[in-house]
């Protein structure tokens, strides 16, 4: 565990710590080497990446990441922890609001209003930026093979979010506790997302489009409201 005195890099790790300007230094390492990471478990999983080709595409050396990360699955469990805070980044103060809407008399028109600004934040950092572009293909592999991060992105990110959304949509349904239809049509409303996060390819060729912002992502916003509107 880290203490209150810099931490001092270990032979061979390039005196990062020690070094002037090192704090961001080896900020800068550590984010290389978790963006290297996510692409590498992604592309070939758990078992098949090697730290040793995550640390050569982080451009760092092999005792820089033992520094940070201590081993391989270490580094992997940072992957998804990354990966929930970029979300809580983005998302934390509105859904914290949103859920404290949930435990006051929030109206039906209130909690539609609530889901569409969720939603709509949630579209805008998968659909019309490329910031999750960076770990989509960990979370697909995740999903798919449930391996030692899964339960991290499961009991951080999806439940409270599929549960968040949920409780929106029967607020708005004006039902007090989330159904099973509402929450079916929370899995169903998250996962229509990935037309245009994992499914991108597909939906850019189909629509004729070179990629899914400004205007044109103001038209899936748009549509995503119709969608909501007609819930219930």
């Amino acid at each position: 565990m880290p203490s209150a005195e810099a931490p001092r890099s270990p032979k061979g790790a390039g005196d990062i710590a020690a070094a002037p300007g090192g704090y961001r230094k080896g900020e800068e390492a550590r984010a290389r080497i978790l963006e290297a990471a996510m692409r590498s478990f992604g592309a070939s999983g758990f078992k098949a990446a090697t730290t040793r080709q995550i640390a050569e595409d982080a451009n760092v050396n092999l005792p820089a990441l033992k520094y940070y990360f201590g081993s391989k699955e270490g580094l992997y469990l940072a992957c998804a922890r990354e990966i929930v805070g970029r979300y809580e980044t983005r998302m934390l103060a509105l859904v914290t609001d949103a859920g404290a809407a949930l435990h006051a008399d929030i109206s039906p028109t209130d909690a539609r209003a609530r889901l569409k600004a969720v939603i709509g934040t949630l579209a805008e950092l998968l659909v019309s930026s490329t910031e999750a572009d960076i770990w989509t293909s960990f979370v697909l592999r995740e999903m798919a093979d449930q391996g030692p991060a899964f339960a991290i992105l499961y009991e951080q990110l999806w439940a409270p979010g599929v549960a968040l959304t949920a409780n929106l949509i029967s607020r708005a349904m004006g039902e007090r506790a989330a159904s099973p239809a509402a929450r079916i049509h929370a899995l169903l409303l998250i996962s229509s997302l990935t037309a245009f996060s994992t499914a991108r390819p597909v939906a850019l060729k189909y629509l004729g489009w070179p990629d899914a912002s400004d205007t044109r992502f103001a038209s899936v916003r748009r549509v995503i409201d119709e969608q909501i509107d007609r819930i219930g």
